[in-house]
């Protein structure tokens, strides 16, 4: 019987890609799916986007494929990737000059329509509330200060590149797990409403989809972790699924990490509000039945995905200007490392109500103590640390307000608490960028939806 195997690529933007040459050389995979983008990851790129036009794509899509294409390109393996983050077409253009300059060949397929912006004023005139789909607010000012907008877009126009022939699909913001359930639609013509299956394949995306952490990464709690192998040679995982999507995962030999029940369970849950109604683009997968077997020497063999048809909304994110950030950072040491940052951040307080410096919200973390945990922390040890980093922000309307506000901080070198150090200087204000999630009907996204096939010579 056919079987497909499916590899991670990067669980984010910044990820190691040697993993991914490991699975790709001693895996026997067929397909490197590659999640790039995270919501934060948007607001990044649109940064980049704003300095360069040209740019708002993942970066780290060239130096990876610079890397993995020839083993990748010898042994017919393909990338689906959502590394054009919020400009695929130019990261298509980037990964056409890199080839070119390398003489690769490889057929480009870019995937849009996930990018809305231009088209909100059009939806609202046809009914779309695009209240906030959290909180429910009502869309309100933070509208005039939208900067992006995408919409989660689901596996079929990924199985549409790959049906044109395309070695390398390159989204927008598309949903992690389609990334890797448009392979397998492709590959066994699984229907659009074949809802088993479907959720099948979103399970085996879901379980891949962040990379290391699917494979012992990022696993157990105080004496469990020590006990997953050679963390520095992980190896990410791989689905081997057929027609009838009966799943087994497993890992490249000679990688480090591990794949069993519990490294699988962890990951499973990850991100999952409901496990019994996880909404996805293509299907509403229920994993109340789902059974992971563990088959022993780092293979899993995964069942049961119950499939419901898909949703009549998609999610769109949208990303609006929220002020602007001022922030400083300095250390003290012992003894009374603690008392002393607490007395500074009095004191700086006090010279923002005496200069009246305007901020809608402050934030102050005791980095050694409560960084993590917040009000959780324990109170008990803090006098006797031997070193405490005071982080103190503020987020305020106006730039000028938020460059003024590490001014009150060099001060202390000489007049302050003594023994403090490590000074962060004085770092310029930086724009912030607020999230506004909401839901918009699928048949106004889709019908944009857009995939053209690229030669790269």
């Amino acid at each position: 019987m056919k079987t497909v195997r499916l590899t991670s690529g990067l669980g984010f933007y910044g990820d190691n890609w040697s993993p991914v040459l490991a699975a790709i050389e001693r895996g026997h995979v067929q397909y490197v799916c590659s999640d790039h983008l995270a919501e934060l990851t948007l607001a990044i790129l649109q940064k980049d986007r704003q300095k360069d036009p040209n740019a708002g794509y993942a970066r780290d899509l060239l130096p990876m494929l610079t890397q993995l294409w020839p083993a990748a390109s010898s042994r017919g393996v393909k990338f689906v990737l959502n590394a054009g983050g919020l400009n695929p077409t130019a990261a298509a253009r980037a990964l056409q000059s890199l080839f070119a300059s390398k003489g690769w060949k490889a057929r480009i397929a870019v995937v849009t329509g996930d990018n809305v912006l231009d088209q909100i004023d059009q939806l609202q005139a046809n009914g779309e509330t695009l209240s906030h789909m959290d909180t429910g607010a009502a869309l309100g000012p933070q509208r005039d200060e939208w900067v992006f907008a995408n919409v989660y877009l689901g596996a079929q126009p990924i199985a549409k590149a790959l049906a044109m022939g395309a070695d390398i699909v390159l989204t927008g913001r598309v949903a992690d797990a389609a990334l890797f359930l448009g392979p397998l639609i492709h590959e066994f013509a699984w229907a659009a409403d074949d809802w088993d299956r479907l959720a099948q394949g979103t399970v085996v995306g879901h379980l891949l989809e962040c990379s290391g952490q699917g494979a012992g990464g990022n696993f157990g709690s105080a004496g469990v972790w020590q006990r997953i192998p050679d963390l520095s040679h992980i190896g990410f995982p791989i689905a081997e699924v057929d027609a009838q999507a009966h799943v087994r995962l497993c890992k490249a030999p000679q990688t480090g990490g591990r794949i069993n029940f519990h490294t699988l369970r962890q990951q499973l849950l990850y991100e999952v509000h409901n496990p019994r109604c996880y909404v996805t683009p293509d299907v509403v997968l229920d994993m109340g039945e789902l059974e992971l077997h563990d088959l022993g020497h780092d293979r899993v063999q995964v069942r049961g995905a119950i499939g419901h048809p898909a949703p009549a909304q998609l999610k769109l994110v949208a990303g609006f200007r929220d002020g602007w950030m001022g922030h400083a950072v300095t250390g003290f040491c012992w003894p009374d490392a603690m008392q002393k940052a607490q007395a500074v951040a009095q004191a700086v307080q006090l010279q923002m109500q005496e200069t009246r410096l305007p901020h809608d919200e402050l934030c102050i973390e005791y980095l050694g103590h409560n960084t993590f945990l917040g009000p959780h922390a324990s109170a008990l040890g803090a006098d006797d640390a031997n070193e405490i980093w005071l982080r103190m922000a503020i987020r305020t309307r106006e730039q000028k307000h938020a460059d003024a506000f590490p001014r009150l901080f060099p001060w202390l070198a000489l007049s302050g608490p003594p023994y403090m150090g490590g000074f962060h200087g004085m770092p310029p204000a930086s724009q912030l960028l607020g999230l506004w999630p909401t839901l918009v009907n699928r048949q106004a996204i889709e019908a944009h939806v857009d995939v053209q096939l690229w030669e790269a010579a």
